[in-house]
């Protein structure tokens, strides 16, 4: 989700500046964006083969330290503080059945790979990107190394919570006092971490002799690499890596070269921008504004110092450029939009943007700041209804000069959708057509953990209370009684899923649960621990960390299933859920994900172009 819609929590200003996202969000109306007018007659030659673009898939940790920030108080005000119980347990399994959809194609992932931006996400997530076994890159978002999206340790250290233990303790998976492996003081995962972690992926696919790699210890440091072999899809990286307070200055940089169609001239080439530049002090003064830090995007000089570099090179190379961010642009700041408009004009071909971020997917053209316009394709979400993607590739008219833009809207059947119904039925044929369970029952059983949790909802005074007071046993123990209801609905989830797999014949591993089962079995277990009462604080604290521990240990263990039934189970239940919560939401707290709002900004067409006037 947009991370303006977050709330900036367990800071003695907190609650004001939530207010006033509340009243800011409640007055703003929609207004759509310019879009794209019809297609022109041209002459276009095939310029690149697809790739595969996702974005925001969000992978949360849901069984660390429970903040109010990411309360299910919270999530009854603001859309989507907390997502139904699915996604934390099944949501990966939509990117990877995207990535593996298409086997030969490359993929570029948007930004907002990680939710919380936690140590464990980001190795979940690793094992999909790893599985893919073939090129690929990530940008990214305001949640990959700012917690939520909205502030870093700094802004805490800076106020209370010296180290971020608050934010660490949210990324402790389990949060069960034998499960010490998990309670390092890093389980929080900045910006300089996400950066080194994915400097480190990367080599791991490169052949010997590279030059790529992680970079050694926690400095700053500086990684300016050239792919060896020339046709690569990731052709080059620029990276500055901060420590300390500064990590948010830290930066990622890619140039992607897309793979020829037959018959090509001339490449395409995809500079893959890092818009989430913070600054060490801009979260601080967002949060005091009533704004998230992650809701605007920056790109400092350094970064465009690189940028304005490579734009000359592809210029003497005659390639086409095309522009990717996290940020669509219309949240990028004015100082940046600026500056690469400036870096854009000095280019000779038409002007392509492509983004994630919104959760809602669009097309757009940008008129402002310049003369010539610029096309842009926003993708939409894998964690948020309406959940899809794209597969692009690009045509070029020399003549008139017009670059034609091809985004087949992700699933699809024999027709491009026209509904999003027609798009919930593409996944459903994809993923939920399988004879071993009944797509019936998972609608009905999804649609019953979503209907508990919305009603286990608790109150935006009580929220505020317990917000705004000193840590204390009275103040707590709704946040815990929420959590433990949460937690809940991850088992029920994973209760019926068991039921599935047990009916179906399907043989998986075993799984090794964590000691407070004892001798009993997941079901059992999981059921016994649902059927607990806590009665004062001390008790639901217990209660909650020995639940945690169940679901963290059956979280892991649905990495481990490569059954392609199963896969396909756990994909099917991630979508359905999304859109029965969607469909739940009141449609004011949704007014940017209207079917009738992205219709207005174009969702469901599958090409446009864009000349040079």
């Amino acid at each position: 989700m947009q991370a303006w819609r977050r709330f900036p929590g367990g800071l003695p200003w907190g609650a004001g500046a939530a207010l006033a996202v509340l009243v800011l969000s409640g007055c703003a109306g929609f207004v759509p964006q310019e879009g794209p007018g019809p297609e022109p007659a041209a002459a276009y030659v095939e310029l690149t083969t697809p790739f595969v673009a996702i974005g925001d898939t969000q992978e949360h940790l849901s069984t660390g330290y429970p903040l109010h920030d990411n309360d299910s108080a919270v999530d009854a005000y603001v859309e989507v503080t907390q997502r139904p119980p699915e996604l934390p347990l099944f949501g990966r399994r939509t990117m990877e059945w995207a990535l593996q959809r298409f086997p030969d194609e490359p993929y570029v992932h948007l930004g907002d790979v990680m939710d919380l931006s936690c140590r464990t996400e980001a190795a979940r997530m690793s094992k999909i990107f790893r599985a893919t076994g073939r090129p690929g890159a990530i940008l990214p978002g305001n949640h990959d190394g700012l917690m939520f999206g909205i502030y870093g340790y700094n802004v805490l250290e800076a106020v209370l919570d010296t180290g971020a233990s608050q934010w660490n303790k949210a990324c402790r998976r389990g949060a069960a006092p034998e499960d010490t492996r998990h309670k390092s003081p890093r389980e929080a995962f900045s910006k300089r971490d996400f950066i080194n972690h994915y400097l480190g992926e990367q080599a791991r696919l490169q052949p010997a002799g590279a030059g790529l790699q992680a970079a050694p210890g926690d400095d700053s440091h500086r990684v300016s690499w050239r792919n060896p072999q020339r046709q690569a899809f990731l052709s080059a990286i620029e990276a500055n890596l901060l420590e300390g307070f500064r990590y948010a200055d830290s930066f990622l940089l890619q140039r992607l070269k897309l793979p020829r169609a037959p018959g090509a001239d001339r490449d395409v080439i995809v500079i893959a921008l890092d818009t989430n530049q913070a600054g060490a002090l801009v979260g601080t003064w967002d949060v005091l504004r009533g704004r998230s830090p992650g809701s605007q995007g920056h790109i400092h000089p350094d970064q465009l110092e690189v940028v304005n570099r490579w734009v000359a090179e592809a210029q003497q190379q005659r390639a086409i450029v095309v522009f990717a961010g996290h940020h669509n642009w219309q949240s990028l700041g004015l100082p940046t939009r600026t500056l690469l408009r400036s870096t854009m004009a000095r280019l000779d071909h038409p002007l392509v943007y492509i983004s994630a971020h919104t959760h809602g997917g669009f097309w757009a053209v940008h008129r402002a700041l310049a003369r010539r316009p610029l096309l842009e394709l926003n993708v939409s979400s894998l964690s948020d209804w309406p959940i899809a993607y794209r597969r692009i590739s690009f045509a070029y008219d020399a003549r008139a000069k017009r670059l034609l833009v091809r985004g087949d809207l992700m699933p699809r059947g024999d027709k491009p959708h026209a509904s999003y119904d027609d798009l919930l039925a593409a996944w459903e044929a994809e993923t939920c057509a399988n004879k071993d369970f009944s797509v019936e029952a998972v609608k009905a059983g999804d649609a019953e953990v979503v209907r508990k949790q919305r009603a286990a909802r608790g109150t935006l005074v009580e929220w505020l209370v317990s917000a705004l007071a000193p840590v204390c046993e009275s103040c707590e123990k709704p946040l815990y009684a929420h959590a433990n209801s949460y937690q809940d609905g991850m088992l029920q989830t994973l209760l019926e899923a068991d039921a599935a797999v047990k009916a179906s014949g399907l043989q998986l591993p075993p799984v090794r649960l964590p000691a407070g089962c004892g001798s009993l079995e997941f079901a059992a277990c999981a059921t016994a621990l649902m059927a607990e009462q806590a009665a004062d604080y001390p008790a639901h604290v217990d209660l909650f960390r020995r639940k945690a521990a169940l679901v963290a240990v059956a979280n892991d263990f649905l990495d481990d299933i490569t059954e392609p039934k199963a896969k396909a189970y756990m994909t099917c239940r991630a979508v359905l859920a999304a859109r029965i919560d969607f469909d739940a939401t009141d449609d004011a707290r949704k007014e940017h994900r209207l079917e009738t709002n992205r219709r207005s900004e174009q969702f469901f067409r599958t090409e446009a172009s864009v000349g040079m006037e």
